[in-house]
Order: structure tokens, then sequence, then C-alpha cells
């Protein structure tokens, strides 16, 4: 699974690194940012459940 979080949408309220904080972390204008290039499957699930999560679906989800 790989993940991108559009920039231009985000509004950095931070769900996504509540729920995930081994996949998402703040850049440094407070937007998230995906910190991992994949993610391992044991992380998939809160993966997931952040970008359902998000509230103006900001995350993107790639099965690569």
């Amino acid at each position: 699974m790989k993940l991108v979080v559009d920039k231009n949408i985000c509004i950095g309220c931070g769900m996504c690194i509540d729920i995930c904080p081994e996949v998402f972390q703040y850049d440094d204008q407070d937007k998230s940012e995906v910190i991992k290039e994949k993610v391992e499957s044991e992380l998939e699930d809160s993966a997931g459940e952040a970008c359902e999560a998000c509230p103006v679906d900001a995350i993107e989800i790639s099965e690569e």
C-alpha cells in the first residue's frame, strides 16, 4: 500500500497523525505528510482508517 497526501487539500487537522503516527507526521507548513514510502501490511488497517477519517479526503491510497 502506498499513500499520498494532497497538500492543496489538506487542512492540517491531524486526524491521520492521531490514528496512525507510524505513517503520518506534520510537515514544516503544519500539513500532514507520509513518512513511509510503502506501508507495511501490519499498518494497513490503521493507515486505511486514517484515510477514511480525513475530513477533506486529502489522502489517496494506491495498491502498489
